[in-house]
């Protein structure tokens, strides 16, 4: 993946959303994963298969293989029949971002959760792990294309086992694709794959709207804190208010005094974000 620490701004990680989910991660320490497939980037993991086959596709042609060529962009659409799911809770580098604010914070009017990258990945284990995401057009230089290359050069049955991993490995890979347009957002995501479930003991949970069904899984932070040495004080730096919240920062304090988090009352802050969304 592209990036490094340097690169990404350092060892905090921002998590723009709402006071209702800032209820759930704070009082009941329950961090939720939702559906890549229902985030505003619903189209990214299939859009990374799509230009996967495409660089397969034109790495074989070139090596002269037409018909190889061909056999690979029909697998690739038998496999984008399918709808693998994967569930995610994304961060941002960027600290008091308008963007951020206005895509993912309630339009400026919630909160900026900071968390210390380094706790969150100890606490990242298992089915669980903490990926940067990557933004790319072109899938040429990706190490799956090498690896779809070395199949069919084996001779490899493209509806045999082999060539069924490999789909399964870029699946897991299009998790952290995201277009180059948003490369910007410079984020990292909190990943359950849709192929490691059976080392996650954790219950999928279901929030029933008037609209629809949303499936999603509540990490416990506390459990996962005390795995990896730390508490859920240690683990978060900083609360941000929005900067078109009408929240009282005393108040606020107030609620994490009243509910155990002393040590995270002392840490709220306001945003200094100009940002101010037209009603």
């Amino acid at each position: 993946m592209e990036g490094g620490m340097d690169r990404y701004g350092g060892d905090i990680l921002y998590h723009y959303t709402d006071f209702q989910a800032v209820d759930g991660i704070l009082r009941q320490a329950q961090l939720r994963v939702n559906n890549v497939l229902r985030m505003n980037d619903s189209a990214e993991m299939r859009h990374f298969m799509d230009r996967l086959c495409a660089a397969v596709a034109q790495r074989l042609e070139e090596d002269g293989d037409r018909e190889g060529a061909g056999q690979v962009r029909q697998r690739f659409r038998e496999e984008l029949k399918k709808e693998y799911s994967a569930f995610a809770a994304c961060f941002s580098f960027h600290r008091d971002d308008a963007a951020q604010w206005e895509r993912y914070g309630n339009r400026g009017r919630g909160v900026c959760i900071a968390f210390r990258r380094e706790y969150l990945e100890k606490m990242a284990t298992g089915a669980l792990s903490l990926q940067m995401v990557f933004y790319r057009n072109d899938m040429a230089g990706h190490p799956m294309v090498e690896e779809f290359c070395r199949l069919l050069k084996e001779g490899a049955d493209l509806s045999g086992e082999e060539v069924r991993r490999a789909m399964c490995e870029a699946w897991a890979c299009s998790v952290s694709y995201k277009h180059p347009s948003f490369r910007s957002e410079y984020e990292m995501r909190l990943v359950v794959s849709p192929f490691d479930k059976e080392d996650l003991e954790v219950q999928p949970c279901y929030h029933v709207s008037k609209e629809r069904i949303k499936k999603y899984y509540p990490l416990d932070l506390k459990a996962m804190c005390g795995k990896a040495g730390i508490c859920l004080e240690d683990l978060i730096t900083e609360l941000i208010i929005g900067p078109d919240s009408t929240q009282s920062a005393a108040i606020f304090q107030d609620y994490l005094r009243d509910n155990g988090l002393a040590r995270l009352a002392e840490r709220v802050s306001l945003s200094d974000c100009p940002l101010r969304v037209p009603i």
